[in-house]
């Protein structure tokens, strides 16, 4: 089973339709919306502020969501794909976003929707990431404009498979 837990009388809201693996950790503040996937060892710790998900947001393997005690909320759009053993943090992510493996956002950043965070960079406190953008490196910055073509053939397809993967968990009880 998940360890899903009160804190300070606040407990997580989570979805009929959403997944949630038995190792994965969900406490305190936090919301999400429909059709949310939460995966293998993942950590979403709304105990020092809160978080809100939108519809279809996938958290995978050993990603951690958390923020900075009465300074930072995490706020977390539609259709958002945060990879394996990213790490989000006290930040505003808009839809239609994919925050690739390992990643790391610090507090206050800004992503705009339909951006690409790629895998291992690190987004520094305060950044402000364009909409339609891809960012890499450490620190990240924007190398390219985003082509619809990677908007419909990646963070919507990546959103949309993991809807799916979690049905076949879902259909397995």
């Amino acid at each position: 089973m998940p360890v899903i837990l009160p804190v300070k009388g606040i407990s997580p809201l989570i979805p009929a339709s959403c997944f949630v693996a038995p190792n994965a950790t969900v406490v305190g503040d936090v919301e999400m919306g429909e059709e949310c996937s939460i995966w293998f060892n993942a950590v979403i710790r709304g105990d020092v502020n809160s978080i809100r998900m939108g519809h279809k947001v996938n958290i995978q393997d050993a990603a951690c969501l958390h923020c900075t005690y009465e300074k930072t909320k995490t706020i977390i759009g539609n259709n958002v794909s945060i990879g394996h053993h990213a790490l989000v943090h006290g930040c505003t992510v808009e839809d239609h976003v994919l925050i690739g493996m390992g990643a790391i956002v610090m507090d206050n950043v800004h992503i705009g929707s339909h951006t690409i965070i790629a895998a291992g960079a690190v987004v520094l406190e305060n950044t402000r990431c364009e909409s339609g953008s891809i960012y890499a490196g450490v620190p990240a910055r924007k190398v390219k404009d985003i082509s619809q073509q990677l908007i419909h053939g990646e963070i919507n397809r990546i959103a949309e498979n993991y809807v799916m993967y979690s049905g076949w968990f879902k259909d397995e009880k």
